[in-house]
């Protein structure tokens, strides 16, 4: 568990324990109870399963594929897939590759809901970059309507390993990826994914032949 849950949960435990104390009644004390027990529940970090082999990019939150798109960026084009939290996912957040942080930018913004395509630009979010494996991947944690506060732990420059904890999004919020445009995506719009286990996209085997 995430230590953000024990914080609410014991804080909320407290107070439930002192409504009771000061009520003789431990009826007033249920809502913080269940709010102690949400909170519990909310910030659980289970263990998963991180699939080997070369080329590989994995999902860096749990969610829903809510779309995937090509782009065309300054550096050509790109492959994009966004995944939505909704409240009930886990919201530890993972790197979807192997490889050094070449860049790590927070960006203030909006609070848009998560599922409206413009919250990708508009809302709070931090960018990070990972090179390695022979391709560049960038993935955005991106604050929903509920999310108030976007944490990222490593910090420019270090190493990250394919599946790796991260950092985290409280509340509904949105994770976009973005992918080398020949990327070979594996998920489909609608379908349910998790964090560090499964695989969004491969990149081909034969990449690089002929150059």
């Amino acid at each position: 568990m995430v230590r953000d849950g024990y914080i609410y949960g014991l804080s909320l435990l407290a107070v439930a324990i002192l409504l009771a104390w000061a009520t003789g009644s431990w009826a007033l004390s249920l809502v913080p109870v269940l709010l102690a027990a949400f909170f519990l529940w909310f910030f659980r970090d289970p263990q998963r399963e991180i699939p080997a082999g070369e080329g590989l990019i994995v999902s860096p939150g749990d969610g829903h594929v809510t779309e995937t798109v090509t782009l065309a960026t300054p550096d050509g084009p790109r492959q994009r897939i966004s995944i939505f939290l909704s409240v009930f996912d886990v919201h530890i957040n993972r790197a979807p590759i192997a490889g050094v942080l070449s860049s790590v930018r927070y960006q203030k913004g909006q609070y848009l809901n998560a599922m409206n395509p413009a919250s990708t630009e508009k809302n709070e979010q931090n960018i990070a970059t990972v090179q390695g494996e022979g391709i560049e991947v960038t993935f955005k944690q991106i604050a929903g309507l509920l999310a108030r506060r976007i944490v990222f732990n490593p910090k420019e420059g270090d190493t990250v390993e394919r599946g790796q904890r991260v950092g985290l999004i409280k509340f509904g919020s949105r994770v976009d990826v973005l992918l080398p445009a020949d990327a070979v995506i594996k998920v489909t719009i609608g379908q349910a994914v998790k964090g560090g286990s499964s695989v969004l996209a491969a990149m081909p085997s034969n990449r690089g032949e002929g150059l």
